[in-house]
Parts: C-alpha cells; structure tokens; sequence
C-alpha cells in the first residue's frame, strides 16, 4: 500500500507522466560546448542536470550551486540510491529532489567527476588563499594615493578660476590696437625681401614637414640664426617706428596681467596676505604665469600661438616687431614645446600657474614663512594629483618643477629686453600705464 502511495506521487517524474509538465531534453550538453559559452556572456547559462540557471563550471561540468552540493555530499557519503522506478526519470528544478539516484546518474552523464571534488584541507586552503587576496586588494586600496576633500576643493577652485580669466575664443583681442605686420622699411627693400623670404620658409618648414618635434626646434633655431644675421632681430638704433606690432602686443600683455591678477585673486590663501606682497608675487610671477597661460594656445606643428583668426595668430616674426631679440625668443620656443610635449591636464597646468605664483623667494616678499606654507599645499596636491592619474609617471613632477626653474631664465631675460625697450621715450609711450607699472620698476 505504502509502496503505491510513493509511486503514485512520484508518477510525474516518470516516463508515463511526460505529457503532463514541461522537462528539458534528456540528451547530456557536452562539456565542450559548455566552455565555450562560459566565455560567452550572452548566452544563457543553463544547469546540465536540471535546467535551472547555472552559476558555472562544477566539478567539471555547468551546473547550478544546488546540484553543485548535490553531487558533492553524495560523493563525501558514498552515498547509494535507487531509483523506484526504472532509473529513467527526467530531472527538472521543480522535481531534482525527488529521485536522488537518476539526479546522480544525471550528474555524471554530463561529466562531474569525484575526482575534482577538494577535501575539507583543501577547501580551507581555497577559503584561505581567497581571504589573503581579498586582504592584500583592501591593503593595496588603502595605500592607493588619494586626493583628499581639501585638495580637491583646491584643484575645483583653481581651474574655476582659470576658466573665468582665460577666454579660450579670444575674443576680446579685437579691442586691442590692431597688429601691423608691414612696418616701414628701415635699411632696404632687398632686405625686407629677404625678410619676408625667411617667414615664408619658415612657415612652410613647419605646417608640411612631417618632421619629429625635436627637429622642427633645430630648424627653427637655425632659422632664428638665419634671421638675426640678415636684419630680422631689431637693432637699438634702428627708427623705433619699424616696432609695428608692440602696441597690439602692449595691450595683450595689458589685458594678460589683468586677468593674471584675477586669476590670483581666487586661489587659495593668496586674499589673506598683506597687500605689500600681493604686489610683490605678482609683479615678479606675472610674465611667468602668462607664459605659461600661452602654452594654451601655442601650436606645435608651426611653433606659433594660435588665437583664434589669423589676425591672432602670432610667430616669431611677429615678437621680434614688439622689440624683442633672439636671446629671449629662442629659449622661449623651447620652454613652449618642452611643456607642451608634457601633455599636462588642466588641473596640473593651474596648480603649475598657482605653484609659480605663490614663490616665497621673489623680490620684496616679506612673509616668506606664510607664502612658502601655501606654496607646500599646492605642491603636495600637485604630487598626489600626478600619483593618482600618472601611474608610473613619476618624472613628471620633477619636470614640472624644473619648468619654473627655466621660467625664471625667461622672466630675467624679459626684464633686462623690457628695460633696454623701456628707456626709450619712443617705445614706452606705446606701452599701457600697467605694463609699465608692472614691468617699470624693481621691486625692492
């Protein structure tokens, strides 16, 4: 009677009952065929015992964590089971618990093997050496360099502030006097021919060679010796009137300064020093800081600035009308390339401004203590910047730092340029009330 019952309840399972509920395919998945969609994650995963969604490869087979664990106890306990029927039922995820001997039978059909079964030792080991990674990937997060809430908070605020005093369309250079490229003729019209002859040549050196960077910069050097020894390079006593482009110059480097001092105004700590050093920092780091701002705009391929239209496009030809000379153009060029083959993000180029703003070593600074404090910060988040977003970068920095050393080069040169322009009534009568404030005067 008790034997009928069974049978009776168990009867779905049967051959008999197959009409009667939906049963997945008996024929074994191959092994093979498993693998290969494991690697394939849009293929459903399906158990090769019962059906139900699979968690992976088990004991050498694609099975669900539930038939997993089946044939792992069944294989611990040795365990034997009969089938009550013929040893033919049909294993789904709704009946796997009912018939244990052709769910077994059904476990090693499709190829779970005893032998990849691991003993408690070495499921322990398993545990052990999967807890040991997992510590080692939280030890190896911890000591991840980080920027923390204060460093970027400062980051924020600086390339908010770049972004508010550098118009990257340029636009305000139509307020300018305009640029006068076609000066008179001072000595004769075979040299202004050769003049022009040596623009040209330079132009087409660089917007059609497909020439390495580094080599561009020899031929331009050359060029610039090549410019010099024919006339280019303004002499003292030539008519200051040939200086056709150093009022428009005049009046960027005005309208620079301007927003350099905005620029200043919004980093971090620079409010809260006295008015006298204030002064100091930024009539010293002011060219420093707009030749650095420029490298925004400096173009690699003809190693001039870009400003928009052509009328704002501006190469060496066009520096040497505004009174400057080789001994400043030259390594300035190569500062721009130097930098620029940094491939700086925006973050690191305004902490750069910020770090060569904020020197406590400039004339006429007297809290060097509060200034180098501020300078500290803005290094170390600098650092922790490169750490984060530079892996393997660490030359970066130093590269960086000897920037502002090759920037110093610069702004002494400029200075001694700017005062020999300066002392002659001609020239400084073109230049803006505070580019002669700025650059007229030492700070003591």
């Amino acid at each position: 009677m008790v034997k009928k019952r069974v049978a009776k309840s168990l009867s779905p399972i049967c051959k008999k009952g197959h009409a009667k509920i939906p049963v997945m395919e008996t024929t074994a998945v191959s092994t093979t065929t498993l693998a290969n969609d494991e690697f394939d994650r849009n293929v459903p995963r399906i158990c090769g015992v019962c059906g139900d969604k699979a968690s992976g490869f088990h004991f050498n087979a694609m099975t669900c964590e539930g038939c997993k664990g089946f044939f792992r106890r069944s294989m611990k306990r040795k365990a034997s089971f009969t089938c009550p029927f013929n040893g033919s039922c049909t294993i789904t995820k709704d009946n796997r618990r009912h018939c244990q001997a052709c769910r077994l039978k059904r476990c090693v059909d499709i190829g779970m093997m005893k032998e990849f079964i691991l003993t408690d030792e070495e499921v322990q080991r398993k545990k052990d050496l999967i807890q040991r990674r997992k510590d080692e990937e939280a030890q190896r997060e911890a000591q991840r360099p980080r920027l923390s809430e204060e460093q970027s908070q400062v980051i924020a605020t600086l390339v908010e502030a770049h972004h508010k005093t550098y118009d990257d369309s340029y636009s305000d250079f139509n307020r300018f006097r305009p640029p006068v490229r076609e000066g008179p003729v001072t000595r004769s019209a075979s040299r202004a021919a050769s003049l022009h002859s040596l623009s040209d040549a330079s132009s087409d050196s660089f917007s059609h060679s497909p020439e390495s960077v580094d080599t561009k910069l020899m031929n331009f050097s050359n060029l610039l010796m090549m410019y010099q020894e024919q006339g280019g390079i303004p002499d003292s006593d030539d008519d200051g009137s040939k200086l056709s482009m150093l009022p428009h110059l005049a009046d960027l480097v005005s309208y620079s300064i301007q927003k350099v001092i905005g620029f200043a105004k919004m980093i971090p700590g620079f409010r809260e020093l006295t008015a006298e050093d204030q002064i100091a920092l930024l009539k010293s780091s002011a060219i420093e800081v707009i030749m650095l701002r420029s490298n925004q705009s400096f173009n690699l391929e003809d190693m001039s600035w870009s400003c928009g239209g052509s009328d704002f496009k501006y190469c060496v030809n066009d520096v040497t009308k505004a009174g400057h000379t080789l001994e400043l153009l030259e390594p300035l060029v190569k500062f721009q390339v130097g930098l620029k083959k940094l491939n700086l993000h925006e973050e690191e180029h305004v902490l750069l401004m910020a770090i060569c703003l904020l020197s406590p070593d400039r004339p006429g600074v007297q809290d060097h203590g509060r200034i180098e404090t501020l300078q500290d910060h803005l290094s170390e988040t600098l650092q922790a910047y490169i750490q984060l977003h530079h892996p393997g970068g660490r030359l970066v920095y130093a590269k960086m730092i000897q920037k502002l050393a090759d920037l110093r080069s610069l702004n002494e040169e400029h200075s001694k340029q700017y005062r020999s322009l300066s002392f002659q009534p001609e020239h400084s009568m073109q230049l803006t009330p505070l580019v002669l404030e700025v650059f007229g005067s030492e700070v003591s």
